[in-house]
C-alpha cells in the first residue's frame, strides 16, 4: 500500500494550503490585470477562497482514500482510486467554491458562468498531474527519513553493543564462587543475573526510567556478591517522572562507574535523584582527580545525544562525585 498511499502528516497539509491560496491567489490576480471587467477584489477572493477549497477537499479525499478505501480493496485497484479522488478533489473543491459564490454579483462569476463546468473537468485533471508530483515528493522524503532513520538506530545498536562486557565475566565469576559456599544464594544471583539479561536484549534504545531503576536494582544485587553487600543504594524519584523514557544501561552505567572508580574497602552509597529535570547518580567514595569519560562514559554521551535526550555532565561537590544527565527540553 506504501506504493500508492500519500503519508502526508498535518503540517504537510498546512504547507499545501498555504502554497494553494498563494496560486490561487496569482491566477486570479494575473486575470485582474489581463480583463478590465474583473479588475475588482471580488476577483482576487474568489481565486483564493477557490485554491483554498480544492486543497481542502484533496485533504478530505486523500485522508477518506487512505484511511478507509485502500486498505479494503485489492492492490490492482489503487492507482484506479488514486486518480478519481485525485480527480474529484480538483473538480468538487472548484464546484463548491463556484456554487458558494454563485449568489453573488461578482463579475468574475459572470465570466465563469458558460464554462464553470469546463473550468472545473480541467482543474480535476489538474489536481490529479500535481497528486502523482505530490506522491513522488512525499515519497521520496519518507524514504530519506526512513533511510536516516535506520543509519542512525544502527549508530545506537552499535554503541549498545560496546557496553563493558565485564559485568557479566565478574558476575559468573562470583555465582561460581557461591556455588560451592552457599547454594540458594547461587540459585538467586542466577536468577537475579537471568532477569538482568533478559531486560537487557530488549531490543528498544529506550526504556521507562521505572525499568531502568529495577535494572539498576538487579545489577547491585549480583554485584554486592563480589563487594559483601556493602553498597548501598537510595533512590528519589517522584511519580511524574516514573514514565519518561531514557536511553537503556544509561544509569546502570554510571552505578557502575560509580562503583569502579569510587569503591575504597568501605560502605559506598550511591544515591539517585532527579533536580530540576535533571537526573543526578551521585556517591561518597573516593574521589577521581581527573575525570575523563573513558568508553563507557563516551558512549553515553553520545547516546543520549543520538536519541536527542539531553547531555552528561559532572561535579564535585561536599565530598561527592555527581554525575548529571541534563534531560533535553526539560528545563
Amino acid at each position: 500500500m506504501s506504493n500508492v498511499e500519500l503519508k502526508i502528516s498535518r503540517l504537510d497539509w498546512v504547507y499545501i494550503i498555504i502554497i494553494g491560496a498563494f496560486f490561487g491567489f496569482f491566477i486570479s490576480f494575473f486575470l485582474f490585470l489581463i480583463n478590465a471587467n474583473l479588475k475588482e477584489f471580488s476577483t482576487i477572493l474568489f481565486g483564493t477562497t477557490s485554491a483554498v477549497s480544492i486543497s481542502l477537499s484533496a485533504f478530505v479525499f486523500i485522508s477518506i482514500s487512505n484511511d478507509l478505501i485502500l486498505p479494503r480493496i485489492n492492490e490492482k485497484f489503487w492507482y484506479l482510486i488514486s486518480f478519481i479522488f485525485s480527480f474529484l478533489s480538483g473538480f468538487l473543491g472548484f464546484v463548491v467554491s463556484y456554487a458558494l459564490f454563485s449568489f453573488t454579483d461578482f463579475p468574475i462569476i459572470s465570466f465563469l458562468k458558460p464554462i464553470w463546468i469546463y473550468i472545473s473537468i480541467v482543474i480535476g485533471f489538474f489536481t490529479f498531474l500535481i497528486g502523482l508530483i505530490l506522491h513522488q515528493f512525499i515519497s521520496m522524503k519518507y524514504k530519506n527519513e526512513s533511510i536516516k532513520s535506520e543509519v542512525l538506530d544502527s549508530k545506537i545498536k552499535a554503541l549498545e553493543n560496546e557496553l563493558n562486557p565485564h559485568f557479566l565475566f565478574n558476575a559468573l565469576n562470583s555465582i561460581s564462587e557461591l556455588i560451592y559456599l552457599d547454594q540458594k544464594k547461587a540459585e538467586k544471583a542466577t536468577l537475579d543475573l537471568s532477569k538482568f539479561l533478559r531486560n537487557a536484549i530488549t531490543r528498544d534504545s529506550l526504556i521507562e526510567l521505572e525499568s531502568e531503576i529495577k535494572m539498576v536494582e538487579t545489577y547491585l544485587k549480583i554485584e554486592n556478591i563480589r563487594f559483601d553487600d556493602n553498597i548501598k543504594l537510595q533512590t528519589n524519584i517522584s511519580k511524574d517522572f516514573k514514565k519518561i523514557e531514557i536511553p537503556k544501561f544509561s544509569i546502570q552505567l554510571l552505578v557502575e562507574n560509580a562503583i569502579k572508580h569510587g569503591f575504597n574497602s568501605k560502605e559506598l552509597n550511591i544515591d539517585i535523584t532527579i533536580k530540576d529535570d535533571n537526573i543526578i547518580v551521585s556517591n561518597d567514595g573516593r574521589l577521581s582527580e581527573n575525570v575523563s569519560f573513558g568508553t563507557g562514559l563516551s558512549n553515553l554521551k553520545n547516546r543520549l545525544e543520538l536519541l536527542n535526550i539531553g547531555n552528561l555532565t559532572y561535579k564535585k561537590e561536599n565530598d561527592k562525585m555527581y554525575f548529571i544527565i541534563e534531560l533535553k527540553g526539560k528545563n
